[in-house]
């Protein structure tokens, strides 16, 4: 058994992988992907057979441009710590056709997988919280804004939505919400507080 652990850290593991960058401008993400592949080259315990980089592409209004690299990783140990440090979009071994993994590296990986989802889960509760904290005090804003814009004066909608640079559809959605509420009353098409 401890040859086979040995044998599975010391394997050269032939695969696959693309790593994809996404962002702005369009020269960030070309330089960025770029200086990703140059650090891969750096370290000791991987080596790029081959690289084929994918023309730029916009993807509404981000970049997106990937590379395919054929790389030989210096055993399981390695090809686990490459997947959690550089995030490939996908990995194929392609060879050996088996690997031996260890019962410690195979609790290590899992121990690291639940560590990083614990905290990409954190950082989406607390990313929802503040996301909903800032949607409550923006249409407490907004709410607030609309009283006062017609405490001063009958405005429609088009006028409202000038005021407060608050899209029309969107606009109408909290006057709509505010006229239920009894707070402002809509005649013909212009709006008044109660």
């Amino acid at each position: 058994m401890v040859e086979t652990e040995k044998q599975g850290e010391k394997s050269h593991i032939r695969c696959k992988t693309i790593i994809e960058v996404l962002g702005k401008p369009k020269e960030h993400v070309e330089n960025s992907l770029k200086e990703y592949t140059d650090h891969i080259r750096k370290d000791s315990d991987l080596a790029i057979l081959n690289e084929h980089y994918s023309d730029i592409k916009e993807q509404g209004k981000l970049w997106s441009k990937f590379v395919e690299l054929d790389l030989v990783i210096k055993g399981t140990k390695k090809l686990i710590s490459f997947c959690f440090e550089y995030m490939p979009s996908s990995l194929e071994v392609e060879k050996p056709d088996e690997l031996s993994i260890s019962k410690q590296e195979i609790s290590n990986f899992l121990n690291d997988l639940q560590a990083r989802l614990h905290n990409v889960d954190m950082i989406v509760k607390k990313s929802k919280s503040e996301n909903d904290f800032l949607r409550s005090n923006m249409n407490a804003i907004l709410h607030n804004s609309i009283l006062i814009c017609l405490k001063v004066s009958k405005l429609s909608l088009e006028q409202l939505s000038q005021v407060t640079g608050v899209d029309k559809k969107e606009l109408e959605i909290f006057v709509n919400n505010l006229i239920k509420e009894k707070k402002i009353k809509k005649e013909k098409d212009i709006y008044a507080l109660v």
